[in-house]
């Protein structure tokens, strides 16, 4: 049997990330494999994007942390990671490759970014695919552009698919190549994990109309796990046919100065002040390095059992976020309540409750 954790996004873009990693680093560590998504790219180099609000490249040293922390694999497809063009791609994914940890989900063209990543913790072997639903187009790999691997989502405007449109409905001719993609992972592979970066940031308890049918896609092409992020706040979770859907993680370690007010990039500053007026929110001051939504602070890790190839059980451990943005584990009557949020938020977008046991410090969820 192995133990397979997941974190949401991660961005480490401040010193001592070690430190910014402490508070969950000792349950990354005491897993089989720790899977997280890197939300930007790591390089001290490379042409800012046009077209989106470009995070800012995370210094590529900060990489290693997450190597000490024994996060083992990374999904990468998100809207972000080709903020600074080829140059951070390329930097990041040579970071990565040098420190042992396996990544999905970006490369130099489509083919790269469409390759899964494999490791096999105690010669069971897991396989990651990793899909970018929420755009923008601007950041997807093509056969001649490095970017993130796409999936085509409607947007109800007609226009193109991108963070912050409408998006409602999953392209016909995307569904059929992940389930293409999942099918050869499958002949291979003793676990298959879809990670898909997509659903509505900033805003509690909400589904897109397009994510669950993705992920459904996904468990009936072969998947064994799916893992949502890009949200930047906690999601409900799903049991469909046996199988795990996480469909927020939340916030894995986020910490970053590219949502202050106070800086002095002109598009960044203008997001952060807009993104509150969109989504009816105020952050808490005290989260100087983790502006989102207060309920923000609510997270979680994911947790899967493996044996002989089934998912045997599935859990999340509740944590939070103490100022200015460190993840810790909750306890008591915090991880309750943090627990019950997590269930209701699932209720509310639609879900059915949660059939949840405490096992220690972990939830276990049935289904």
């Amino acid at each position: 049997m192995i133990e397979i954790v997941f974190l949401g996004d991660l961005i480490l873009d401040v010193p001592e990330p070690d430190h910014w990693l402490a508070g969950v680093a000792p349950i990354t560590r005491a897993a089989d494999l720790a899977i997280g998504h890197l939300e930007v790219p790591h390089t001290t180099r490379g042409q800012e994007m046009v077209g989106d609000v470009p995070a800012p490249g995370a210094d590529p040293a900060h990489l290693a942390a997450l190597a000490r922390a024994r996060i083992g694999m990374v999904s990468l497809a998100g809207n972000h990671i080709a903020d600074c063009g080829r140059e951070g791609i390329v930097d990041t994914i040579a970071e990565l490759d040098r420190l042992g940890i396996a990544h999905a989900g970006a490369g130099v063209d489509l083919a790269q970014a469409g390759r899964p990543a494999v490791l096999a913790p105690d010669g069971v072997r897991v396989t990651l695919l990793s899909y970018n639903c929420v755009g923008p187009e601007i950041s997807w790999a093509s056969d001649t552009r490095a970017g993130s691997n796409p999936f085509v989502v409607r947007a109800a405007d007609g226009g193109p698919t991108r963070p912050q449109a409408d998006l409602i409905e999953a392209d016909p001719a995307s569904l059929d190549k992940m389930a293409r993609q999942i099918a050869d992972a499958r002949r291979s592979a003793d676990v298959v994990v879809v990670a898909l970066h997509k659903g509505i940031t900033h805003r509690p308890a909400a589904l897109a109309p397009y994510e669950r049918p993705v992920s459904h896609a996904a468990i009936d092409a072969g998947a064994d796990i799916v893992v949502g992020h890009h949200a930047h706040i906690v999601r409900g979770i799903e049991m469909y046919r046996g199988r795990p859907i996480f469909h927020g993680l939340g916030n894995g370690v986020v910490v970053t100065h590219a949502l202050s007010p106070a800086q002095d990039h002109p598009a960044r500053a203008e997001w952060a002040e807009r993104r509150k007026r969109m989504f009816g929110f105020e952050p808490d001051p005290a989260y100087t390095l983790a502006p989102f939504h207060p309920e923000a602070v609510n997270g979680m890790i994911g947790r899967c059992r493996i044996d002989a190839g089934t998912v045997v059980e599935t859990a999340f451990r509740p944590i939070w976020f103490a100022p200015p943005g460190r993840p810790e584990p909750a306890t008591g009557t915090q991880a309750q309540a943090i627990a019950d949020y997590i269930d209701v938020a699932g209720q509310r977008a639609g879900l059915s409750p949660l059939d949840r046991t405490w096992a220690g410090e972990w939830v276990r969820v049935a289904g």
